[in-house]
């Protein structure tokens, strides 16, 4: 990786794996200016899982939506974007033994994202259900 700030060459200093979000937190050093920075390198799960939606659909899995999704249930609350992004995080961990050739099926997503919220916020998991069981198949 290069540096953020001159765009030389880094290298590792320490990296420590992050079991909750699946990341590896890495510390790296410029050879040239002599920066410190932080990274974490995480999956890509856009590109290597499939998502089938409702109507049968396949389509790149995305964090994105699943995050908006769990944001949308939990938006009343003063600290939302933080706790929405640990719970994406702890779904995401939760669905992937659920991967069938790379695939994850909707139902599967509700299903967790529920039991996951449930644990939360029983409110949250209550406003997420009733969004997603009028889409639910």
């Amino acid at each position: 990786m290069n540096c953020i700030y001159c765009g030389s060459a880094t290298e590792v200093t320490n990296s420590r794996p992050q079991k909750r979000a699946n990341q590896v937190w890495r510390r790296r050093h410029c050879k040239y200016c002599g920066a410190t920075f932080t990274t974490a390198e995480a999956p890509d799960y856009s590109r290597s899982v499939t998502f089938q939606g409702h109507s049968g659909a396949l389509e790149p899995f995305s964090r994105e939506k699943l995050f908006l999704s769990i944001y949308e249930a939990c938006r009343h609350q003063k600290h939302a974007t933080e706790a929405a992004t640990a719970l994406t995080d702890t779904v995401i961990t939760k669905l992937l033994p659920y991967l069938r050739d790379a695939t994850i099926q909707r139902s599967e997503v509700v299903l967790i994202t529920q039991r996951i919220l449930a644990h939360y916020d029983h409110f949250v998991a209550a406003t997420y259900t009733a969004h997603h069981a009028t889409t639910q198949k």
